[in-house]
């Protein structure tokens, strides 16, 4: 009987004026978001969100992650899946529901022991599901960013073909594990797609090359040559040179050339191509 009478008092709590509270809740959160979402679309998600929490503490919920407000939840994950979309802050998502609070603090009654306790007890509901929602948004913004750094990766990594049979692979900024195997990938498709028997690594875009950064070009290259390709290696700066000899890098039978000009003169001169041939036809 006492429990159902503490829920009594939290729906009680909830359903006082509430037209009041949900124009008073929209008010406080459509004023922090600045405009940047209309407070018609703010009132209908607040609006639907009151609406699940208030039947999710008729049927007994009091724990933010129990069964009877899973409604209240679903609806907190769009919201904080749609903030961390628009780039909202945390802070701007968990407002959301914490703004809430502060609209229902008019409807305690002459400040008495069983209000207070009342609100207290919904106070702990809603911080936990203001905690939800950053969890939510959380989640969402490391997706975004996963994704945004997988299509980064795969923008800064074209493969480019020159000329019949010869392609290039020109690298910019630096070289890491999991870019390796996007480069890697990509030059194995290239040419299996292209039919390529030359390959050129143009690293003039790349600011410096390590032991680390060498091996995963030796990487590349050898999974290259199993495909049945030759490779070379383009962009060896003086700098980039200098630092190769001090760390004491061999590149093997690996031809580099300083250009990418040169690389492909050499790649055309092994596929056969006459290259005075075609100077010529071109006068």
């Amino acid at each position: 009987m006492a429990k159902q009478d503490s829920r009594s008092d939290l729906v009680g709590l909830v359903s006082t004026d509430r037209e009041r509270v949900e124009t008073a809740w929209v008010d406080s959160v459509a004023g922090s978001l600045k405009g940047r979402i209309s407070k018609a679309e703010v009132g209908r998600e607040l609006r639907e969100l009151y609406t699940a929490l208030v039947e999710g503490l008729t049927a007994g919920g009091e724990d933010a992650r129990s069964e009877e407000l899973s409604e209240t939840r679903a609806l907190l994950t769009e919201l904080s899946r749609n903030r961390a979309r628009q780039g909202f802050t945390p802070s701007e998502t968990a407002i959301s529901v914490m703004a809430l609070k502060q609209a229902l603090e008019p409807a305690l009654r002459n400040d008495s022991a069983a209000d207070t306790s009342t609100y207290l007890r919904l106070s702990r509901i809603l911080d936990d599901l203001a905690l939800f929602t950053i969890e939510t948004y959380t989640r969402t913004r490391e997706e975004i960013i996963s994704s945004q750094a997988d299509q980064l990766m795969e923008l800064s990594t074209p493969v480019v073909k020159l000329w019949d049979g010869v392609i290039a692979l020109p690298l910019v900024g630096t070289l890491d594990s999991a870019r390796t195997q996007v480069v890697m990938e990509k030059l194995l498709q290239a040419l299996v797609d292209t039919g390529s028997e030359q390959a050129i690594i143009d690293i003039t875009g790349v600011p410096a090359v390590d032991t680390q950064v060498a091996q995963h070009l030796l990487k590349t290259i050898v999974a290259a040559r199993l495909m049945g390709a030759e490779c070379t290696v383009s962009g060896i700066r003086p700098q980039i040179a200098q630092t190769i000899v001090a760390l004491g890098i061999e590149f093997g039978d690996i031809v580099t050339k300083a250009t990418l000009a040169d690389a492909l003169q050499l790649a055309l001169k092994k596929s056969g191509v006459d290259l005075v041939a075609h100077q010529g036809g071109g006068r």
